[in-house]
């Protein structure tokens, strides 16, 4: 996508072959803008006007992309929205290869402050963890993590929490297969997160999802930062409680002995997530986050984007750059999946705009993905993982996941990541632990009405007249001090232990 320098003009063209323009504020009608465009009706802020006449059935263009097909007739100057714009006839693209990638000339080399692991990753926080195996075992998890985290008070200052990792799953499936795999896949990679220090695994004792199954799949070993018991060992909820509380205690002073040291960029395992989108993310915050990848990726951080469905219609903007041809021939099986999935629920991949994004001005999931693939900078595509798998390539990555925010972010903590970087137009509150999540407003009225929620305004590229490469170096600058220890937005209220949602595959018996 390439952007044109902004102006302080009422609708912005972002590409020369574009159908619409975006409405930088509402219009009236009878309005002109862009010199010769005069608005028929009242259009919302964030939402398109037709910079010319279309039959019904003509392929609309924004970021110079198609977004959809008009389904009603369509003059200069009307607003194109949902009434008027469809999807059209899709067919998945596959870029032509692109040698030469851009890439952002590394700068000055920068560190933060981190924990080191034994394993030699780097956490930007440091927690101790109840991992439950079952849901019948997250009330007396959260038990637990509550009164631990009440006993150690202000006495062990390096320590930031406890955090519950309950789920809705882990019985009543098949004790076998890929919705168990991806399971156990998921709270092995909280289990052994680089912001945890000790872990509690906790189950009920009878659950299709044994912990002895768990932790022999996925290598979890005991020892003196993890441990494992069941309820029905223990003989039940009061024992339990005292023992979790007790064990968790026991490895409280080893996680307090360690603190930050100056740590390199390649340290960062960064989520890149997108909610409550609107007609100005694809503008403001996504690109600006792609620079700030792409500056990332410079020194060696990796950065994974995900939420398949929401790429659907800008695959060939990824694969153009994939590192070979397998991370190409990768990203487009897990899409093919996607449609088969979708069409044998007798669903439609245009399903997944919210209201919250239409009302917002986006109209297509075409539209929406070319917007949400902006956060992924410029950057070689080096890898392709499935859910929760372990992230271990560094620079660009890309995981599959589904676009409900918080499993796919799930997904990605689980599979490393030590920060998110949480784009959103609407205003979404959320929070990630064991991972600090940043909350980057597209628009600066949004970030003014939810400053409480918002780490960053982004929207200060219309507003204030910022730069997108300046808005990512600010937003690599909030990356570094949060995980330096800087507390993100969402920490400061407590968010992050509710938003563990892992992604639920398969029937429920």
């Amino acid at each position: 996508m390439i952007l044109p320098e902004l102006t302080p003009l009422a609708a912005l063209r972002l590409n020369q072959d574009d159908d619409v323009a975006v409405c930088v504020r509402a219009l009236e009608a009878g309005e002109t803008v862009l010199d010769s465009i005069v608005a028929n009706e009242t259009i919302p802020a964030g939402h398109k006007v037709a910079l010319r006449d279309m039959a019904p059935g003509t392929p609309v263009r924004k970021y110079g992309q198609v977004i959809g097909a008009t389904t009603a007739a369509v003059r200069t100057g009307d607003w194109v929205h949902v009434h008027n714009l469809g999807m059209g006839e899709v067919t998945m693209r596959v870029g032509a290869h692109d040698a030469n990638p851009a890439t952002v000339t590394a700068p000055v080399n920068r560190t933060f402050e981190g924990y080191l692991r034994a394993d030699g990753r780097i956490g930007t926080r440091n927690y101790l963890a109840v991992v439950t195996s079952v849901n019948c075992s997250a009330m007396v998890a959260r038990r637990i993590a509550r009164e631990v985290e009440s006993r150690l008070g202000d006495g062990f200052p390096n320590i930031d929490g406890v955090v519950a990792v309950t789920h809705g799953s882990g019985c009543a499936m098949e004790s076998s297969g890929e919705a168990m795999d991806v399971l156990r896949r998921t709270l092995a990679g909280y289990a052994q997160h680089p912001n945890v220090a000790g872990v509690l695994m906790l189950g009920l004792g009878c659950e299709t999802n044994q912990l002895s199954g768990l932790t022999e799949a996925e290598g979890l070993a005991s020892g003196d930062t993890l441990s494992a018991m069941t309820i029905q060992g223990e003989g039940g909820t009061s024992a339990t409680i005292a023992a979790g509380i007790e064990r968790l205690m026991a490895m409280a002073e080893a996680a307090n002995s360690l603190t930050r040291t100056p740590q390199p960029l390649s340290g960062l395992v960064v989520g890149l997530q997108c909610g409550g989108s609107d007609g100005y993310s694809g503008v403001t915050a996504n690109p600006a986050l792609g620079h700030a990848v792409d500056l990332l990726v410079a020194q060696g951080g990796t950065a994974i984007l995900s939420e398949t469905p929401e790429i659907y219609g800008a695959e060939h903007l990824l694969t153009r750059r994939a590192a070979d041809a397998s991370v190409t021939e990768r990203l487009m099986g897990r899409i093919g999946w996607w449609e088969r999935h979708v069409a044998a629920t007798g669903g439609s991949m245009d399903n997944n705009p919210s209201a919250g994004n239409k009302a917002g001005g986006l109209t297509t999931i075409l539209e929406k993905s070319l917007g949400a693939v902006a956060k992924a900078g410029s950057s070689p595509l080096n890898a392709v993982y499935g859910y929760a798998e372990p992230v271990t390539a560094p620079g660009l990555v890309f995981m599959d996941t589904p676009g409900y925010d918080p499993v796919s972010a799930t997904g990605q903590i689980a599979g490393g990541a030590n920060l998110i970087c949480f784009t959103t137009g609407r205003g979404s509150v959320f929070g990630a632990k064991p991972a600090p999540s940043l909350k980057l407003a597209t628009n600066t009225a949004m970030y003014r009405r939810m400053a409480d929620d918002m780490d960053l305004d982004c929207g200060e590229i219309l507003s204030a007249g910022v730069s997108i490469p300046e808005m990512g170096e600010r937003i690599l600058d909030l990356m570094i001090r949060t995980a330096s220890g800087a507390p993100s937005r969402s920490e400061a209220l407590g968010f992050g232990e509710d938003e563990i949602q892992p992604w639920r595959i398969g029937a429920i018996m």
